[in-house]
Formats: C-alpha cells, structure tokens, sequence
C-alpha cells in the first residue's frame, strides 16, 4: 500500500510540476504576444491632436493597459486620467535611440514591460499586470494540488485492497503449511485461480502427496516386517523355552534326535532373521541420499554377482551370454540387484539344472539383463506381484527366503532410470529380466 501511494504521488507530483510548467509558459507566451501585438499596432495607429499636442491614437482606447510616450528628455506623457507606465534604463535606450525595443518585468510593479520606438527621441512604453495571469496559476495549483492529493488517496485505498486480496491466498498457504507443521495433517490445500499463488500452491500440495506416500510405504514397510519377523521369532521363542525346560533340574530328558532339530531350527530361523534384516535395511535406504554415481562395467557387475552365486549354487550351472554396457550409478546396489535374481533362480531350479544368464542391448539405448531358470515357473496370477514386498508365492511359501529379494531388484532398477519384469520361460520355469539404460561399452 505504501509503495503504491509513493509511486502514484511521485508520478502525479511529476504531471502536476509539468502541467503547471507548461500552463505557465503559455499564459506567459500569451501575455507576451498579446502586449507585442497592442504595442505594435499602437505605434502603427494614427497621430489626433488633444488640446497640447499631438498623441497616439491608441492613447484613446488604453483603458484595460497602461500606455504612454517616453521622450528622450526623460519625460513620460501618458493619456489623461491614467497611470502612466513604469519605465527604467532599458525603455529610456529605446527613446534616445541605442535600441529597437525592449521588453522586460518590471518586479517593483509586478508588471510586463514592453517599449518600442516611436518617431526621433520617443518610445511607445505599454504594461500589463501579471496578476490575472498569477490568479489562474494559482487556481491551476490548488486545482492540481486538490485532484493529486484525491489521486493519492484512492490509489492507497485500491493499493490496500489488491495488497490483501492478493496476500489472501498467501495468508491461507501460510496457515495450511502452519496446519501441515504442528498437527502433521497431510491433506491437500484447496486451489483457487490460475496464478502464480495457485501454481505455488498446486506444488506444495504435489510435495504433500510424496510426503504422503512415502509415509505411507514407511508405515507398509513396518507393517509388513513385523509381520514377517513375528512368526520366525514365535517359533524361535518356543524352540528356546522347550531347550530351557529341558536343562532345569528334576525336567524328563529332551530325546537327542529332538534337541538336534530344534537346534537346526534355531540355527535356521537366525539365518531367515538375519536375511530378512538385511533386506529391511536395503529397502529403507531408498529414501536415504544417493551416493556419487560412477561409471559402470555391466559385464564386471554380473559376473560378480555370478562368482558369488556360484558359491552357494551346489549342482546347479550357469550358461552366460554377455555383451558389453556401461550405465552411471552405484555398482554394489546393482550387484545385489543381479545377485538376488540368481539366487532365485538357484532356489527354484531342480539339482543338475541350468540357469541361463544373458546381458544383451536392445538397441533403443537400452540393454536386458535376463535371468532364466528350469524350476516350476511362476503362475499367471503371481506374474503382477512378484516384485511386491513381503509377496510369496504358494510355491515359495515352504522355501527359504524374506520375501523382498525380487522388491529390492525393483528398487534398484528403478533408482538407474530402468524397470524389471516378470514372465515365462519358452523353455520351461521362470524368466526374470532388468532393462537398464546406457550405451554399448
């Protein structure tokens, strides 16, 4: 509002200082060329005779000026009954015949002066008052004066009402995001308009929905684990009590046999613990900082991934088909990723079976990395879900494994800019593939 009502007065300081200027050059203007002309053809009118001598015509008709003839004697003879013009050094030049004419204000009168030659040793001498012309100044300035100081004031009152309309969107952003602050509220802000306030807000509403939703996965992901790590720990938890029933004084002996398998159950659920922990971790880093990407070799990656696999893979062999790609990102994310798809593979392919392994372009500037196996395959109504976490098929249920092997490929694929997906081998069991961008190596 302040800014509005300085720009407004400065502007009409400005037009009013230039009216004024502009009106007063012209008045003056006038003035000037009015008493030019009425001298001129004062000097130009015809000579009569009044009772001493001869005079002007023009001394006749003098009423609204005062006029008179200024001899070089320093005499002033103006017409009878009248003021006799003011005259000084400059309209006693033009009488003695040093100059043509002059004209000039006289500031002791407040008057304009104008003298011109008029026969041997005299000057025509006319003046007129400035005040009329300083009256209409004045009326210019108290009018100028009264419709700026209007202006300034309805300029400030529009000023305040577009500064509060337009600071209203801001003042309900500004509460909503107060709103969204203390009570963690993540409902959408409603959008009004098409300006940039409603862009503004159309943005933080877009922030408020990722919010949202990763918020949402968060709670998922600890739904989802505590319900998977309940029931290894139920059982780990019966498994302890019953050996520690057992060792107590006075307690029936545990028959060898039984306490040999509770161990290798105990030995085993720390195992799905710890694998299930460890896959967690890796999920909830997807939301942590990315590291600085560097240059990867995909063959390198895979056959990593492949030297560990084989490690664990027992009679299963690997048949490796692999063309040369690079991709920027981060190469043990990828290696888990490649990892985790073999040893899938490796879970469900039967003793003395080949898992096929191809790293192929596809020449759109992007490259597949497929991971076929021999096992049972993955039924059509598992095909939309396998990448989900926790998600376990009927076949996999009595396998080892947390569930969220195949939900960090999806991660990770996702986070280097490709996808994952799921199908059939033409051959026979599943066919796991990633399709990753880049160019040839």
């Amino acid at each position: 509002m302040l800014l509005a009502a300085i720009c407004v007065g400065c502007a009409v300081a400005l037009v009013s200082f230039g009216a004024y200027l502009t009106v007063r050059g012209n008045l003056a203007q006038q003035l000037d060329d009015n008493l030019i002309e009425r001298a001129s053809a004062a000097v130009r009118s015809p000579v009569v005779q009044d009772e001493v001598r001869q005079i002007p015509g023009a001394f006749l008709a003098s009423n609204d000026i005062q006029m008179g003839l200024l001899q070089a004697s320093g005499v002033m003879v103006a017409p009878q009954g009248s003021t006799p013009p003011p005259w000084g050094e400059r309209e006693f030049a033009v009488a003695v015949g040093t100059s043509d004419s002059s004209l000039r204000t006289d500031q002791a009168t407040d008057m304009r002066v104008i003298a011109l030659r008029w026969g041997n040793g005299e000057a025509m001498v006319l003046a007129q008052s400035l005040a009329p012309m300083k009256r209409s100044l004045s009326d210019l300035s108290l009018v100028l004066f009264l419709f700026g100081g209007a202006g300034i004031i309805v300029a400030a009152v529009a000023g305040t009402a577009v500064a509060r309309a337009g600071l209203r969107p801001v003042e309900r952003l500004t509460s909503a995001t107060e709103r969204v602050a203390r009570t963690m509220d993540l409902r959408p802000i409603p959008v009004t308009g098409d300006d940039e306030l409603a862009r503004l807000t159309q943005s933080f509403n877009t922030m408020l929905g990722a919010v949202a939703e990763s918020q949402e996965r968060q709670r998922r992901l600890v739904a989802d684990a505590g319900h998977e790590l309940r029931t290894p720990l139920t059982s780990l938890r019966t498994n302890l009590e019953l050996l520690l029933s057992a060792s107590r004084d006075g307690a029936p002996a545990l028959p060898e046999q039984d306490r040999i398998e509770m161990e290798s159950d105990i030995r085993g659920q720390l195992d799905e613990l710890t694998q299930l922990i460890g896959d967690l971790v890796e999920l909830a880093r997807e939301s942590e900082p990315r590291e600085a990407a560097e240059r990867i070799d995909v063959i390198e990656v895979v056959e990593r991934a492949l030297d560990r696999a084989r490690r664990r893979a027992g009679e299963i062999e690997f048949d490796t088909t692999l063309q040369p790609w690079v991709l920027t990102g981060d190469p043990s994310a990828l290696e888990r990723a490649v990892l985790n798809l073999l040893d899938n593979a490796v879970k469900f392919s039967p003793p003395g079976s080949i898992v096929r392994v191809v790293l192929r372009p596809l020449g759109d500037g992007s490259a597949v990395i497929e991971v076929a196996d021999a096992g049972p395959g993955i039924a059509h109504e598992d095909l939309p879900r396998v990448f989900d976490r926790f998600y376990r098929s009927s076949e996999a249920r009595t396998l080892p494994g947390s569930g969220l092997g195949l939900a960090i490929v999806k991660q990770v694929a996702e986070r280097h800019g490709g996808a994952v997906y799921a199908g059939r081998n033409p051959e026979g069991g599943a066919l796991m593939t990633i399709r990753l961008p880049g160019a040839p190596g």
